[in-house]
């Protein structure tokens, strides 16, 4: 999962987590993230996953978006990119990942192993000698 830092604006301090791609970010109420800040178009860039190559980032045709202080139209994103789109600032880091929980499959698979083992020994001892 990838997290967006926001660093400017009236949502400065929080951070968004991208939980599907791509993601499109923009003013528009059909944007993944919603960001009602000046110089801020509509649709104005978008993330997407290509495992060949990572998260790119693809601005609009004529949207002006700065990574690093680079203008740029589409690049690969690293983590603890800065991006600047209109007078926002955002942070790209890739998210906490989350450690299920596997006590119960772990559980079953000692279980198993024991039943293997003990069934084992009784064939030993239960062998015609």
């Amino acid at each position: 999962m990838v997290q967006l830092k926001i660093l400017s604006g009236k949502k400065a301090g929080t951070a968004w987590v991208a939980r599907r791609f791509p993601v499109r970010i923009g003013r528009s109420a059909g944007a993944d993230l919603q960001l009602e800040e000046s110089g801020v178009w509509d649709e104005h860039l978008q993330l997407d996953f290509k495992p060949a190559e990572g998260i790119v980032l693809s601005a609009q045709p004529d949207a002006l978006v700065a990574v690093n202080g680079q203008a740029v139209h589409q690049t690969v994103l690293r983590n603890g990119d800065a991006i600047d789109l209109g007078s926002l600032k955002l942070q790209f880091w890739l998210a906490d990942t989350r450690q299920t929980d596997l006590r119960l499959r772990e559980g079953f698979t000692w279980a198993a192993i024991a039943a293997i083992s003990i069934g084992q020994v009784a064939l030993i001892y239960a062998m015609p000698r």
